[in-house]
């Protein structure tokens, strides 16, 4: 039996349960659970914002672990593996996407911890194809993280075009923002971070931001716009949809506002300083297998991992509750023996 951390319904909190250990089907790996992030997406899973959820669901999508067992097919992956998990389960494998290498962006790809069981428990079955060996020197708690936030963060700075010569604005230094900007400055970037109130500005320059922004004390797009002519990236990083809008003056002409955080109002943007300046607006989904790869190999190159606060499965529940709530306690990790 294993023990696992069950969303019922909308709006419930989660419960604890016992359940027999999966055994791995064709094409299919057992994975024995050392962590598993506890991300927004499970809030927004809990307050319904994902029709296509099926209840009762094992939420957790930043998995890591060791491969417990193989079904039958799987090649690749040996018992005792050091792995990785991801907010993608799986896709149909025959759409022009998924042959193209943009699994995330098949229509019927399906989500791990909202259609599938996650990482919340004991021991999870994940799909072969999306399941990626962890590089050399990851250690597996921190880096449960990457599996979501990481690869959302990088992923969107350089389909953004993120290089060496750029200006990256970073909206909100949670945790997609603190791990944008240390990709930023590692893909040689100059930084600025937006945030709410001055009491960020020392996480910020402690991450290595060379500018701050207080928003609720400036105007953040002029101040942007006042920094060396504006951001040639920024990547909204925060929860909220009008976060972005207010931001998107503060563009050097040609720049693109990528859209990470959101909430679920409507989206406005001030269309005469987009045509005037060609702005481009773009939002990134997670990412697709070679993504996943590609976000663990630059983590382990530069050294990023995020801070996290190691809990137990027990805590899961109040944890979800409490990042709902906006209550602080860090980047929260369940960890099992």
């Amino acid at each position: 039996m294993m023990r696992a951390a069950l969303a019922t319904e909308v709006g419930a909190l989660l419960s604890l349960t016992e359940r027999e250990i999966p055994e791995p089907g064709p094409g299919e790996v057992l994975v024995k659970v050392t962590a598993c992030g506890v991300c927004f997406t499970d809030v927004s899973l809990m307050r319904g914002h994902y029709p296509m959820a099926r209840f009762p669901v094992i939420p957790g999508h930043e998995i890591t672990g060791t491969v417990a067992a193989l079904g039958s097919g799987v090649t690749g992956l040996s018992v005792g593996d050091a792995v990785g998990g991801q907010f993608l389960y799986d896709s149909c494998g025959h759409c022009d996407y998924c042959v193209s290498g943009d699994q995330i962006l098949c229509p019927s790809k399906r989500i791990t911890g909202i259609v599938v069981d996650g990482g919340y428990a004991e021991y999870v079955l994940l799909k072969s194809g999306y399941v990626t060996p962890l590089p050399a020197g990851l250690d597996p708690v921190a880096a449960a993280p990457l599996l979501c936030a990481g690869l959302t963060a990088f992923n969107g700075l350089r389909r953004a075009g993120a290089t060496s010569s750029s200006r990256v604005a970073v909206v909100g230094s949670g945790g997609v923002g603190a791990l944008a900007v240390r990709y930023a400055l590692a893909m040689g970037a100059r930084v600025a971070v937006v945030g709410r109130s001055a009491s960020g500005e020392a996480v910020a320059k402690e991450l290595g931001a060379e500018l701050y922004i207080a928003s609720g004390e400036t105007d953040a797009a002029a101040a942007l716009k006042a920094w060396d002519g504006g951001a040639d990236v920024i990547l909204n990083a925060a929860p909220s949809n009008a976060a972005a809008s207010s931001v998107l003056t503060g563009l050097a002409p040609d720049g693109t506002l990528v859209l990470c955080g959101y909430d679920n109002t409507p989206l406005t943007l001030q269309a005469q300083p987009m045509i005037l300046n060609r702005l481009h607006v773009m939002a990134t989904p997670s990412g697709s297998p070679h993504d996943t790869r590609d976000t663990l190999a630059f983590s382990a190159q530069h050294g990023i991992v995020p801070s996290v606060t190691p809990i137990t499965l027990d805590e899961a529940p109040a944890a979800l509750e409490s990042m709902a709530n906006g209550s602080g306690g860090g980047r929260r990790v369940i960890t099992f023996d």
